[in-house]
């Protein structure tokens, strides 16, 4: 078995993560379970392009207990866990192409790597993996039968790709499932993301005003937790719908131009590029803080920056933040300081989303992916949405596994649900 990962000699350690992991992650290893005796994705060989944590073992796991064989590369370079990579190899056999740190062009010869195993099913974070195979190996497009996208950014690139008539066959945005973006999106990039600002700064958030970029699930889940730390947090929005909810939730709600000026941290949740930029630089305080929890790092303006910046005015000031002195308006330097190459925060920073949130966002990946298989051959080149009876059976599941009940209808309901004769008696 091919593979390139950092050092073997961690795997043992990788391992005890992975179940540390699993134990929390029921619902994933009920999923297992029934893979294993069932084998539904028998002969299917699966290219993951995923944030190599411990969460994602699990769901490789799962998978390779369905029957399938798994090769996985990194969908971000700062993401992966080491000793994951090395624990996917030695004790699951799994072939893995991933190195923490890794540069551009590592990155993506490790996508072909994958690709190289002439996969039938595509599972994407970001669709880098899809992108990479329409661009660059069209030729293998036939071959790949299904696949699923796990991230905002990646269902926007796919979306974007099926309008142009490019998408050359059919995949699930698993990100849109509600048990996906309401739980993934919300609470755990919430709590992930301020753990990577804490981790990487060790600034007490109390008091401080931070500036939430973007109220979409994610920015809603960011903005709660930092009011909950005692934060003064403002909004940006481009949309009118959000920033209203932004501001009924309680929120400051204001332009970037405005906000800049005012803001202790910044944290991007957009998907979209340059939503920090030398404009908004060169008002911010000294000591203003940059963080991006969207999934490409461009969401802040990092050529921008750098151009503003020269020599020893930019320095490593802790490991993970890298401060550079820029010129304001006023003629004053300011430092601005960026966390993790302005790449995912609460990836590149801590540890990610909380095995417990995974376990439903790999849940609909497994299921997904196993819906895909039954129906192979029959579903035209298009993104699908999560099939609702999914959705639903992983709440069930969930809150089964939480050891919560909830009611049912009654016969007498069902029937005045179902009727339109009753009104006002």
């Amino acid at each position: 078995m091919e593979y390139d990962i950092s050092d073997i000699g961690e795997a043992d350690a990788g391992r005890q993560r992975i179940m540390w992991a699993d134990a929390q992650m029921p619902v994933l290893t009920s999923i297992r379970e029934r893979f294993a005796r069932t084998k539904p994705l028998a002969g299917v060989t699966i290219a993951a392009c995923l944030h190599i944590t411990t969460e994602t073992a699990n769901l490789l796991r799962t998978l390779q207990a369905g029957g399938a064989q798994v090769v996985a590369a990194a969908s971000n370079p700062l993401s992966t866990q080491d000793d994951v990579a090395a624990s996917l190899v030695k004790h699951d056999g799994i072939a893995v192409f991933a190195r923490r740190g890794e540069d551009t062009a590592t990155y993506y010869a490790h996508i072909d790597a994958v690709l190289d195993a002439k996969p039938q099913v595509t599972m994407d974070d970001g669709c880098d993996l899809v992108s990479r195979v329409h661009r660059e190996r069209p030729e293998q497009v036939n071959s790949l039968f299904a696949g699923t996208e796990e991230t905002t950014t990646g269902v926007i690139r796919l979306r974007a790709m099926e309008q142009a008539g490019s998408l050359g066959y059919p995949i699930v945005a698993v990100n849109d499932a509600n048990t996906k973006h309401m739980f993934d999106n919300r609470y755990g990039t919430g709590q992930s993301t301020l753990d990577g600002v804490i981790r990487a700064t060790n600034i007490l958030l109390a008091g401080k005003v931070i500036v939430v970029a973007g109220y979409g699930y994610c920015g809603k889940g960011v903005a709660s937790r930092a009011r909950g730390l005692g934060a003064q947090v403002i909004v940006t929005e481009i949309q009118p719908l959000p920033a209203l909810e932004a501001v009924m939730d309680g929120f400051a709600v204001m332009s970037m131009e405005q906000a800049a000026r005012v803001g202790d941290i910044f944290i991007t949740v957009t998907g979209n590029r340059d939503v920090l930029r030398p404009e908004h630089f060169r008002v911010m305080k000294d000591g203003a803080v940059l963080a991006n929890s969207g999934h490409f790092d461009v969401e802040i303006d990092l050529a921008g920056l750098e151009q503003m910046t020269t020599g020893e005015r930019r320095r490593m000031v802790r490991p993970m933040v890298e401060e550079f002195l820029v010129r304001g308006d006023d003629g004053k330097d300011r430092r601005v300081q960026v966390i993790a190459q302005g790449r995912l925060v609460n990836l590149s920073a801590a540890e990610g989303h909380p095995a417990s949130v995974m376990d439903m966002s790999f849940a609909n990946q497994a299921l997904s992916v196993e819906w895909l298989v039954a129906r192979r051959g029959e579903l035209s080149p298009q993104v699908y949405d999560v099939p609702s009876d999914i959705d639903a059976s992983v709440a069930e599941l969930k809150l089964a596994t939480m050891q919560v009940v909830i009611d049912e209808l009654t016969p007498a309901q069902r029937e005045y649900l179902a009727s339109w004769t009753d009104g006002t008696k």
